[in-house]
């Protein structure tokens, strides 16, 4: 079925344009609630669809959420209540009618690398830093959305992006190799503890029998993987745990396994673990709200392209941030959309959030109703889950495109990889983020730019250093600067402007700034230019500006210079001010 054609997709009114959703508030206090929005228009019609795919995506939750609960270091029993109340959450505050939010394994390795050490083995004080770290999540999410600041991880490249989840997947795999080869180790860092499991394992402290139920369940799962119809994650998860039933191989050959799981709902429960671990806890619930707002941003535009639809990133991240405090506060941990259980949802036929209630509601009611059904579920086999999902993580295909094309962004993104793989999943992301501030500082500090003259047969102007024929106006300098005017390249357009007047083939009597690309200013520019200025005049050489924006101008009016410069200095484009310059001095040339 075509999306695009389904009745629960908001049909654009004319080709070529995303609509919003019928009756949208986007002005009242309801924009902040879609799915209230959603229940009102809500049709009869699309509830089979949404019942069978919440009953469809229970399969997944059940298993996902319990494997990256033991993944991320707190017990399984509260990967399942950060799936519970969560969706709930996010079916109320989401604007993405079928996205699917929980644990994942994207974040497993941020949240472990913050639970393992304060936590001391302790799984009440595990299950207290994991929620901490969600609140801290949630409300960054949430204060980023209504500041509308949604537009923060596009700030990320896609080859850093690319760096930091491969290092990520990386981090995830080691950290389940020990569960899939039944041994134990002290984790010391991803390359290390790989150096560790090496040894062990050829030192033959591998459990046999673990290691068969873990292999076995990853190969199906990723045999199966091709064909999304068949359920190759549930199939390997019920075989593995009736495998152990059956032949009582947690007595017998000592595979370990889930154990009961405890009756009831999440309760209300503030966490806290005090002052002095405060500021780690902090760092890894801004670098979780990151990671999880870059994976939900990117899937939930994709869904939206898919239906033609409209998605306000900015409302994407209060839903998440939302969902994020609602499991920290019930006894949850930091979560996030899902690349492998939305797809699930929608070919299942999820037409509206209430697939995500579904799918909750079921949840709950297997822990009230049923919550010894997974206890000879072996953790090999949640490794297997967990890892399948981190392979899933990698980026190959479009890393050799990168390397093919932009070879230097290829090693930044190895880079990133390495600093994750070598540092750990939380100093990894920091380094990505300065990565990424460095890479935006050094393209904007040494920016294009060009000196323009007229080529036969071209309508404008063009750089001479591409059409060395092109000809100049003698007296004229006409200079371009591709890219912002700040403090870091101020100093350098000066530099790169005096250097075009001393190379002039002629005495140089205007220069005019070509500032169209020039689209901000700040105050260290403003006194460069102005001092600029100065040292033309001096020179007997007049500073003007062709196709300056608005916005730039108004910033030099209140930078109280645009009336030192004068209104004359200003032309509405490079053409007209050739023109003024031809005339007021009474050039003779021709264009």
């Amino acid at each position: 079925m075509n999306p695009s054609n389904d009745a629960s997709s908001p049909a654009p009114t004319e080709p070529g344009r995303l609509a919003r959703p019928a009756n949208a508030d986007t002005t009242g206090w309801t924009r902040w609630l879609p799915g209230l929005q959603t229940a009102r228009r809500y049709e009869l019609a699309w509830l089979p669809r949404d019942l069978a795919a919440g009953l469809v995506l229970t399969t997944m939750l059940v298993p996902v959420g319990i494997a990256y609960a033991v993944a991320s270091g707190v017990p399984g029993i509260y990967g399942l209540y950060a799936t519970i109340v969560p969706l709930l959450a996010y079916a109320l505050f989401g604007p993405s009618r079928i996205l699917v939010l929980g644990p994942d394994s994207s974040l497993a390795a941020l949240i472990l690398a913050v639970v393992l050490p304060l936590s001391g083995g302790d799984p009440a004080r595990a299950i207290a830093v994991a929620g901490l770290m969600a609140v801290v999540s949630g409300v960054v999410c949430i204060l980023a959305g209504v500041l509308r600041l949604g537009f923060i991880t596009e700030l990320l490249s896609k080859p850093i992006r690319y760096g930091y989840m491969n290092g990520i997947a990386f981090v995830v795999i080691v950290n389940q190799l020990p569960k899939l080869f039944g041994i134990s180790i002290d984790s010391t860092g991803p390359l290390r503890d790989l150096w560790q499991i090496g040894g062990s394992v050829l030192g033959g402290a591998t459990n046999w029998s673990t290691f068969a139920i873990g292999a076995g369940a990853l190969a199906v799962i990723l045999l199966l993987k091709p064909w999304p119809r068949i359920p190759g994650l549930l199939i390997a998860v019920v075989g593995a745990t009736l495998a152990v039933g059956l032949f009582d191989l947690g007595a017998s050959a000592g595979v370990k396994v889930l154990g009961e799981l405890p009756e009831g709902l999440p309760g209300f429960a503030l966490p806290w673990i005090g002052l002095a671990d405060l500021g780690t806890v902090v760092i890894g619930g801004c670098a979780v709200a990151l990671v999880s707002f870059a994976d939900t941003s990117v899937l939930s535009r994709s869904y939206a392209a898919k239906t033609r639809s409209y998605v306000d990133p900015n409302q994407e991240m209060v839903g998440l941030g939302a969902a994020n405090l609602a499991a920290g506060i019930f006894q949850g941990f930091p979560i996030s959309s899902s690349s492998s259980r939305t797809p699930v949802a929608e070919a299942a036929g999820a037409r509206t959030q209430l697939t995500g209630v579904v799918g909750a509601v079921a949840v709950a009611l297997l822990l009230v109703l049923a919550p010894d059904l997974l206890r000879n579920l072996p953790t090999s086999a949640l490794a297997a889950v967990v890892i399948a999902s981190a392979i899933g993580l990698f980026e190959f295909a479009d890393l050799s495109r990168i390397f093919r094309i932009q070879r230097w962004e290829f090693w930044l993104s190895i880079g990133c990889f390495a600093g994750v793989a070598a540092l750990g999943a939380i100093p990894g992301i920091g380094l990505a983020i300065i990565v990424a501030v460095i890479e935006f500082l050094w393209d904007a500090w040494r920016p294009h730019f060009a000196v323009l003259g007229r080529v036969n047969g071209l309508r404008g102007y063009h750089d001479i250093k591409r059409y060395p024929e092109a000809r100049r106006v003698p007296g004229l300098v006409l200079f371009r600067w591709d890219a912002p005017l700040f403090f870091a390249n101020a100093e350098l357009f000066e530099e790169r402007v005096l250097q075009a007047v001393m190379d002039s083939p002629t005495p140089v009597k205007r220069i005019i700034v070509a500032a169209e690309p020039v689209t901000s200013i700040d105050v260290s520019s403003a006194d460069v230019l102005a001092e600029l200025e100065r040292k033309l005049r001096e020179a007997q050489i007049e500073l003007h500006f062709a196709e300056m924006k608005d916005p730039v101008k108004d910033k030099l009016k209140r930078f109280e210079l645009l009336e030192h410069f004068g209104p004359d200095v200003f032309h509405p484009t490079v053409g007209a001010a050739v023109d003024d310059y031809l005339a007021d001095h009474a050039v003779n040339w021709k264009p």
